[in-house]
């Protein structure tokens, strides 16, 4: 029996390693985002009064740390 379930478990595993390779050749290759694109980016406040500024104002006069996140969907 312990004989079958590892054959089972190596053919589910080649099955998937298979399908993996071959869906990831219709994927395209993630951008990474430039900083021309960062300063643009509008940012809103989260609590309070909303107020809405360019990322670039930023750091124009002091530095400040950015982390860009994308949520799927």
């Amino acid at each position: 029996m312990e004989l079958v379930v590892n054959l089972v478990a190596t053919v589910g595993g080649l099955i998937t390693g298979v399908m993996n390779l071959f869906t990831d050749m219709f994927l395209t290759a993630p951008l990474k985002a430039t900083i021309a694109h960062l300063e643009e980016t509008e940012l809103k406040t989260l609590k309070g009064e909303i107020k809405t500024v360019k990322a670039k104002s930023l750091w124009e006069k002091t530095g400040a740390v950015i982390m860009a996140v994308r949520r799927p969907g």
